[in-house]
């Protein structure tokens, strides 16, 4: 048993400053005497832990330069170590699914998931799977099967990077089509000027030679007529094991609407009001980038998190491309009173919880699992995690010297 003493604590409803007391994995009482192991918690945060759904910060351990791989479990375990630094207890590691050869293949991403399995009694926090399958990736519906049915249950993101860069020369990314659109209009696949510009970090990651690059993406596009029917039967596996599902990247209310009606009733990073509305319309959760809020807004031209945030527009932040995103973002939109503090906090514990049905965390309420932050937080001053607790086992301490 271990009592939290005198912190502020980031209750549902209200700040207080008070007792949390947690054994055997749960919080077990609130605003109680001491019992037990005592951590004097006097002038810090006690916080809800962070939940990341979506983060691919791993990728820099995995390929930290390009063409340079590292083994798969030094990279999975410094990766683990970094997201209890920054206050994640729990994570999904997006790990994409792709036709591409390299880092983002079929065979690299389960290699990923089953050094995370194997390695998971020596992980500090939860890490769990976030499935961002490309869904022209027909390579990966033997692997998608195997990952639904491990033990921490993973999400499933539909992604269609391919159509995206497949656009027409004069269409704007966030004004394409849904992806299936009849009229969705398609690039000249003979010119090569601008094949070699909207593929060019494409063929790099994959380690292919540009000609051979551009011959399997001209190949994998010929499956287009087969998506639509493969995908609705990979949601609906999803659907029948209780797997939560997002649609990435949206910029039409027919998009949107086309993954609520298979289930996702999540959308991740929507690029313009209309899908944003439309899952306001229908109950979905919407989730932005941590960086996008860090950094003032959208760093391709798509809508700026923190107007979203201002707008009540905005349910869930996840890191993204950077695990340190999460906290930093807190505080910007906090500074900018953007919204209230505990409305922010939410954005990073229970709206993810809620995203991706936790029903277990997100929340300091007794019953709850004990994942908890503790946070050093001065007036004025950047926050930093001086302590994260997974399940109510210590995961990382940071002791500052002054």
């Amino acid at each position: 048993m271990i009592t939290f003493e005198g912190a502020q604590v980031y209750l549902p409803g209200e700040i207080a400053e008070t007792n949390v007391t947690m054994d055997q994995g749960q919080i077990v009482d609130i605003g109680g005497p001491a019992q037990g192991d005592v951590i004097d918690a006097r002038g810090l945060i006690l916080a809800p832990a962070l939940i990341d759904v979506h983060g691919d910060a791993f990728e820099r351990q995995v390929m930290p330069r390009p063409g340079v791989f590292f083994p798969m479990e030094t990279a999975v375990l410094e990766t683990d170590r970094q997201l209890a630094a920054n206050g994640i207890a729990t994570t999904y590691h997006s790990i994409t699914l792709s036709y591409e050869p390299g880092l983002r293949s079929v065979q690299r991403g389960r290699e990923m998931m089953q050094a995370i399995s194997d390695l998971a009694p020596r992980l500090t926090v939860e890490n769990r799977i976030q499935l961002r399958w490309e869904t022209f990736a027909f390579e990966a519906l033997e692997t998608l099967d195997w990952a639904m049915d491990a033990p921490l249950k993973p999400s499933l993101a539909f992604n269609d990077h391919l159509s995206m860069a497949m656009r027409s020369d004069g269409t704007v990314m966030q004004q394409r089509l849904f992806e299936h659109n009849p009229d969705f209009e398609v690039m000249d696949l003979n010119d090569a000027a601008l094949f070699e510009t909207r593929y060019r970090k494409h063929t790099e990651r994959s380690g292919l030679n540009y000609d051979d690059h551009k011959q399997l993406v001209h190949k994998v596009w010929d499956r287009r007529a087969e998506v639509v029917a493969t995908l609705q039967t990979v949601a609906a596996k999803a659907r029948a094991r209780g797997v939560p599902m997002l649609s990435h990247d949206d910029t039409q209310v027919e998009t949107r609407r086309f993954y609520h009606n298979l289930g996702a009733t999540t959308s991740e990073f929507p690029m313009t009001m209309g899908p944003v509305e439309e899952a306001r319309d229908k109950g979905d959760l919407i989730v932005f980038g941590s960086p996008n809020a860090v950094r003032g807004g959208s760093h391709i031209g798509s809508l700026g998190a923190p107007d979203m945030v201002e707008a009540g527009l905005c349910d869930v932040l996840a890191s993204d491309y950077y695990y340190p995103a999460m906290l930093a973002a807190v505080d910007r939109l906090d500074r900018e009173k953007r919204a209230d503090r505990q409305a922010l906090w939410a954005l990073v514990s229970s709206g993810p919880a809620r995203a991706m049905q936790l029903e277990d965390r997100g929340d300091i309420a007794v019953g709850k699992r004990a994942d908890l932050v503790l946070v050093d937080w001065p007036e004025g001053q950047t926050p930093a995690i001086q302590g994260t607790w997974v399940a109510g086992r210590c995961a990382y301490r940071a002791m500052p010297a002054g």
